[in-house]
């Protein structure tokens, strides 16, 4: 039977201050907590309705009434687990980067960290105003891809600065990405679904591109972000 202490502590990692103070934080569903128990990511506990014959000091059965307490989830999916935060590993260079400028939506943020696995992307840098990739929403929209993917929060002009490659920014008045030669390495920066990339950043960034409409009306005004980094990602790859 779970405790109040224990349902107090899954539902605050909600949030993201004590998502930092406890170093923890929540998956739910069976592929992605399997895909987190099989990585180098840590299990604290592992809650759930049906055994997963795993470590049994770290699973818990519980009812789904009981589930449906600490779930996040509308429709609770079997388990919950909770997991420790890792350490952010040293970013390496010398490949392609996407970087994240104010990004704020957590399915988003999710989609791309999901993005950046299937196409070989093993870094994703992040502004520190960028959402949480620990946020409960982030990590079931990556469906087990962040194990794959190194994130990094940092100051994101400081590291454009920096850093010694060419950086790409995704623009609305910018080259058309399918008549430009691409480089297989270098920074991909993609702005706020909102707003776009940020003056502070647009400053830094060598080359502007962008994904032409070919509507004949051209009246939707932009792109979701990550729509945008799925069609980027592609040419990049195909060049």
């Amino acid at each position: 039977m779970l405790s109040k202490n224990q349902i107090k502590l899954i539902t605050s990692l909600k949030q993201k201050k004590y998502r930092l103070q406890h170093g923890l934080f929540v998956a739910e569903g069976v592929k992605t907590i399997n895909e987190l128990i099989a990585s180098h990511f840590k299990l604290q506990q592992l809650y759930t309705t049906e055994s997963f014959k795993i470590n049994a000091n770290l699973e818990i059965l519980i009812t789904e009434a009981e589930l449906k307490k600490i779930s996040f989830l509308t429709t609770p999916n079997t388990a919950l687990a909770v997991f420790k935060i890792p350490k952010t590993e040293p970013i390496k260079i010398n490949q392609l980067i996407v970087a994240l400028d104010n990004v704020r939506d957590p399915g988003n943020l999710g989609t791309i960290i999901r993005l950046c696995d299937w196409f070989g992307i093993t870094e994703l840098v992040c502004n520190l105003e960028t959402v949480d990739c620990f946020n409960p929403k982030v990590i079931q929209a990556t469906m087990g891809s962040i194990t794959r993917v190194n994130i990094s929060y940092l100051d994101l002009p400081k590291f454009l600065k920096d850093i010694n490659m060419e950086t790409f920014g995704a623009f609305m008045d910018g080259e058309n990405i399918y008549k430009k030669e691409l480089p297989n390495k270098g920074v991909l920066v993609l702005g706020n679904e909102a707003n776009g990339v940020s003056k502070d950043i647009e400053n830094l960034i060598a080359t502007k591109i962008t994904i032409p409409r070919f509507g004949n009306l051209q009246a939707t005004e932009s792109l979701n972000v990550a729509t945008a980094t799925a069609i980027l990602l592609s040419e990049f790859r195909r060049g």
